[in-house]
């Protein structure tokens, strides 16, 4: 869970000396009171993981994702890992209730491949042409959250499941699992709408690359990493931006702009923002592609308005829990309970809910999604 024995201790209110001697071999044991807090309000793990011959078989983060460096990997937060094994668990859950076969075609994990040597012009044409959203479309949107839903509901129906939480670690953006039927992404929905969009267009690349990632708001951390991860965070970076503001379009909304951008009024960029239903720093990160900016300017803006933006705020539980879940996976339990599949105890488990609560959030999956 990233945490160290202190943090353990702490939690528990005990000394770390006891609780690293119950992490020695033939050390002392903690009480049955001690380790029930131990899987419950610690580690987040059914009481019976203690009793095992040996510990689960699980991949760290360090060892799944390479798209952060290795000190970054080693500073995740406990709620970080605890959410990289929710999305392990929902695609078991995919898996068990799909019956290990995936009920959509066409698929664009299957039938699209990204590559690095290609044009990414063309690769992100390509990929929204798949997506079935046009930049005519995309202009007409009149708010991020209906840009939100429209860029979420366009890979869902592609085959790929999105999945929302609001992580503690508010650097991360989101992450992705690939897989042979069942990929994933999470977004961190601690944050503006505008960012969700381009962190799930730049984890989209990433599973188009099939490859596992986990990525931060702050872009500085590309530059510390080993030369082939750079390479590919970089082209999960442009091709994101790409689809989401094609170049021959864009230059031709700047071309009436000031020379020296670095000395334009934030409306500029607000407004180039709204056309396309992103951020403002989204939009600077394209004039620092097309060399209109410099990298200092870019990141000194991008901190500052960072600092500005805040993501919405909601107290409706449900709306909530229904707006963290992929729509196909609750659309497909509750239509599953419906037809007398599964109960309501199996639905509430696939939902990641007590059986308490199924009735109001199944009105609200049938209600639609919401960003």
């Amino acid at each position: 869970m990233g945490m160290s024995i202190e943090d353990v201790a702490q939690k528990l209110k005990r000394s770390p000396q006891e609780v690293m001697t119950w992490e020695t071999p033939n050390g002392a044991s903690p009480t049955y009171a001690q380790l029930e807090n131990l899987a419950y309000k610690v580690f987040k793990r059914p009481l019976a993981v203690f009793f095992l011959p040996a510990p689960p078989d699980e991949a760290p983060p360090t060892r799944e994702f390479r798209t952060l460096p290795d000190a970054d990997l080693e500073a995740l937060h406990a709620d970080t890992y605890l959410q990289i094994r929710k999305a392990h668990a929902f695609q078991i859950t995919l898996k068990e209730l799909f019956e290990g076969t995936h009920q959509n075609e066409p698929l664009i994990f299957r039938n699209f491949s990204l590559d690095a040597k290609r044009s990414i012009p063309v690769q992100a044409s390509a990929v929204r042409k798949t997506l079935g959203i046009s930049l005519d479309e995309q202009v007409r949107w009149k708010s991020d959250d209906i840009a939100l839903k429209r860029w979420r509901g366009a890979l869902e129906a592609s085959g790929i499941f999105i999945f929302k939480a609001p992580f503690k670690q508010k650097e991360i953006s989101g992450f992705c699992l690939p897989d042979t039927d069942f990929p994933l992404i999470y977004l961190n929905n601690s944050t503006t709408k505008t960012r969700q969009i381009f962190s799930l267009l730049h984890e989209l690349s990433h599973l188009l690359l099939n490859v596992s990632g986990i990525s931060k708001f702050d872009s500085s951390y590309v530059k510390r990493l080993p030369a082939s991860e750079r390479r590919i965070e970089k082209f999960c970076n442009e091709v994101a931006a790409e689809i989401l503001i094609p170049s021959a379009d864009f230059e031709g909304q700047i071309q009436d702009m000031p020379v020296n951008l670095e000395l334009a009024q934030d409306h500029l960029f607000a407004n180039l923002g709204s056309r396309y239903g992103v951020s403002r720093e989204a939009v600077l990160r394209r004039l620092l592609d097309l060399g209109r900016v410099g990298q200092a300017f870019y990141e000194q803006k991008a901190k500052f308005w960072a600092g500005q933006t805040k993501p919405g705020s909601g107290g409706d539980w449900y709306a909530s829990k229904n707006t963290y879940l992929s729509e196909r996976l609750a659309r497909e339990v509750v239509g599953r309970h419906y037809r007398n599949q599964i109960s309501i105890e199996q639905a509430s488990e696939f939902l990641g809910i007590k059986a308490k609560n199924f009735a109001g959030l199944e009105q609200r999956i049938l209600q639609g999604s919401v960003a």
